[in-house]
């Protein structure tokens, strides 16, 4: 199989854009394609301050890496659920990539603050692990942003995730979902930061192989409580289309930008803000206060910073209290 670009031998095959390319060109031809995202829906412009969401995975470490190589630096921040050995491996994993890129990370743990990680937390308030950690990470991620003036917070999500969730909430009718799943969620004032996401239309496959060939360390095994998640399900079911259509994901999720994703501010009209610590809500509470209710703030939120400029490992604790 030849490249596409240069004729030498290929590495990737792009069923769906019905190519194949060699290392360079396929390095190349991503970069270009996340270049193009960023600047058709404005997802990082000129004085942003941006930080990227990292969980040691392959999606979130080559996003960081990528942005450097593209001009856009950005810091990074690390949610240790306290899942033993898997988020000890992955906080490991971030700081070495925040030593390759010279760049600040932030950590902040939910056992050091609650003195019991997400298994135990989602018993207290029963809640599947999988719920109670996107509710959690959300909110810590966002205020890790406003304490320290971040204004743009990019994640890893790719076309994969998208496809499957969206697919979820099309398939249930979850309209307070559906103007959530697009490229990027606007800020709100001095409340949230805005959440965007470069990969949106670059394949699980694709961030892999970039990762690969560009010999980034990442955590291999998944998360062990996303294995009973039902986007697990979707993206089985939609693999499958896949396989027999290629480039159906894609489009999946490019309809959804020129279709519904204009209708993204319908839910704005209805939004208040947490009573106890300015959060956006639906109520007097946020659902993040709602839940430290039940099973007790020991500590104050508060992440600890490594900088590699720093010799002194770790650093100290940085952020306000809640």
């Amino acid at each position: 199989m030849k490249c596409r670009q240069c004729g030498k031998q290929a590495v990737v095959a792009l069923r769906a854009h019905n190519t194949a390319l060699c290392r360079d060109d396929f390095i190349r031809y991503l970069e270009n394609r996340v270049t193009r995202t960023i600047s058709k829906y404005r997802l990082i412009q000129p004085g942003d301050k941006p930080i990227v969401a990292v969980s040691g995975g392959k999606d979130s470490l080559s996003l960081w890496y990528m942005l450097e190589r593209l001009g856009y630096p950005s810091d990074g921040i690390y949610i240790d659920l306290g899942i033993d050995l898997y988020s000890a491996t992955s906080f490991e994993k971030a700081k070495q990539m925040a030593k390759k890129l010279g760049r600040k990370l932030f950590r902040y743990s939910l056992s050091e603050s609650f003195e019991k990680g997400v298994e135990e937390l989602s018993r207290t308030v029963r809640r599947p692990p999988c719920s109670l950690c996107g509710s959690m990470k959300r909110y810590l991620m966002n205020r890790i942003c406003m304490d320290h003036g971040y204004n743009v917070l990019a994640t890893g999500h790719n076309l994969d995730d998208e496809a499957s969730a969206l697919f979820g909430n099309v398939l249930y009718w979850k309209r307070e979902y559906l103007g959530k799943k697009g490229v990027a969620l606007e800020a709100d004032e001095d409340h949230l930061a805005r959440k965007v996401k470069p990969f949106f239309l670059c394949s699980e496959k694709e961030v892999g192989a970039y990762a690969v060939l560009e010999g980034i360390d990442y955590v291999y095994e998944e998360c062990p409580y996303s294995v009973k998640a039902k986007t697990i399900m979707y993206k089985g079911v939609l693999n499958r289309m896949e396989e027999h259509s290629p480039g159906t994901k894609l489009q999946f999720v490019k309809g959804y930008l020129e279709i519904a994703w204009p209708g993204r501010d319908e839910a704005k009209a209805s939004r208040t803000y947490c009573a106890t610590c300015g959060y956006p809500s639906y109520g007097e509470a946020c659902s993040f206060c709602r839940m430290t209710e039940r099973f007790g703030r020991l500590q104050p939120l508060k992440a600890k910073l490594f900088d590699p400029s720093d010799d002194a490992g770790d650093g100290a604790a940085s952020g306000g209290g809640a």
